[in-house]
């Protein structure tokens, strides 16, 4: 079960893990534990299949930033030709500083503040995809006082039904906080062609994560074509179809990474019919395969008639089985031969802190490295330092070559940003 969730770059060479052509040992020894890892080669590798797949129609890749947003991984995804996408106004300072251009920037998430509307416009990106009316108005106004048109696309949530391995990453079913009731559309995007100071460019949809059938997007993009066909008689001009992201990753526990054949299939016709260029907007595909995460087995432990392995990593960097039930394949980076059924726990304070729970694996020992697989995503992003504990370092291999890219951070970078004398103000 094990070798069908490794990617080639993590894979073990008699019997000892490797990260491409670096054993992991020599990493977690010079980088420390817990650090996460990032593969170069996956990401190139993903990056060629998904463009490949989108061959046919003009098309625009646009990484997801909020499913990882190191540097190395932007400035890689750069290179090969990748925009992004962003979600909040640090995520469009991170974009800049990586060097991508305005034109290359998609701004979107249901509560963008009106100083991250302003930075936006003020910074020319290629589209703002507004999710509401009031988001609409208050865009409108803004622009008017930078002395701008902003370009807009409008999310519209097709409410169409999908299945996803949980509730949480659901995102495109009627009654979800995302996007404008696909009902309601018409109306709003009526209500922006009489506005000076905004010009609709776009539709926008993004109907799930982990979506192991196309059918979602098939349903959508009929909908948005049929308000596409409502909105140009309108006298709408529309340059994009943006179809978000979504594609599935294989986490090990029978999934299986998507046939992009068939995703093409779906796809490309639909997109071919409405004569615009397509925007995806990827991210866990990319980031997922590309990230282990290492971690050092402190303590074996027996209580209540359970094994613990107690490791130096838990909820705090990784949080995805805390929060969404998620499965992460875990190995030792040496193979033993024994096996055992353990809980997979971390140091922190919490009963929710674990990584697996009564898993069978091979029986991991006080010293011994781990490595937690497909953790290049949601990972370091939604670390965090409760309970005081500095967030891991952050390493990139390419080949031979591999360097820590984030540093692990220190005792002072937890309490950099307190003041030791406030500045008290009167009421």
């Amino acid at each position: 079960m094990g070798q069908s969730v490794l990617t080639q770059a993590f894979a073990r060479r008699d019997g000892v893990a490797y990260c491409e052509d670096v054993p992991a040992e020599r990493i977690a020894r010079e980088a420390g534990t817990p650090a996460f890892v990032y593969s170069a080669s996956v990401i190139r590798d993903r990056f060629k299949k998904l463009s490949g797949a989108l061959q046919g129609v003009p098309h625009r890749i646009h990484y997801s930033l909020k499913a990882n947003s190191n540097r190395a991984i932007l400035d890689l995804l750069r290179e090969l030709g990748s925009g992004v996408d962003v979600v909040s106004g640090g995520e469009l300072f991170r974009a800049r500083r990586a060097g991508f251009g305005a034109k290359d920037i998609i701004f979107g998430g249901v509560g963008k503040t009106a100083k991250e509307l302003r930075e936006a416009v003020q910074a020319g990106i290629k589209l703002i995809n507004v999710e509401s009316e009031a988001e609409l108005q208050l865009l409108d106004r803004i622009a008017g006082e930078v002395g701008a048109v902003a370009p807009v696309g409008f999310r519209i949530n097709p409410e169409v039904a999908v299945e996803t391995k949980h509730e949480y990453i659901a995102t495109g079913s009627k009654g979800h906080k995302f996007g404008i009731p696909y009902e309601d559309a018409p109306a709003v995007i009526a209500t922006a062609l009489r506005l000076k100071h905004v010009a609709v460019l776009g539709l926008d949809m993004h109907v799930g994560s982990q979506l192991f059938t196309f059918e979602p997007y098939r349903d959508g993009l009929d909908k948005l074509g049929d308000l596409a066909s409502r909105v140009r008689a309108m006298g709408a001009t529309l340059e994009y179809v943006d179809i978000g992201g979504g594609l599935p990753v294989a986490y090990g526990d029978g999934d299986a990474d998507p046939d992009l054949g068939a995703w093409h299939d779906v796809i490309v016709p639909s997109v071919k019919k409405l004569g615009v260029e397509l925007l995806v907007e990827p991210g866990r595909f990319f980031a997922a395969a590309s990230g282990v995460l290492l971690a050092r087995v402190l303590y074996r432990k027996r209580s209540g008639g359970k094994d613990y392995v107690i490791a130096d990593a838990g909820m705090t960097e990784l949080l995805r089985p805390s929060h969404y039930d998620a499965y992460h394949f875990i190995e030792p980076a040496v193979a033993r031969d024994e096996r055992a059924t353990v809980d997979v726990v971390g140091p922190v304070c919490e009963s929710g802190d674990f990584l697996a729970l009564e898993r069978e694996m091979e029986d991991a020992r006080p010293g011994d490295l781990l490595v937690i697989h497909t953790a290049g995503a949601y990972g370091y992003v939604m670390s965090s330092t409760y309970n005081s504990r500095p967030r891991a370092a952050e390493v990139m291999v390419d080949g031979h070559r591999f360097a820590v890219v984030t540093a692990r951070e220190r005792y002072e970078d937890l309490v950099r940003l307190e003041q030791d004398d406030p500045d008290w103000r009167d009421a």
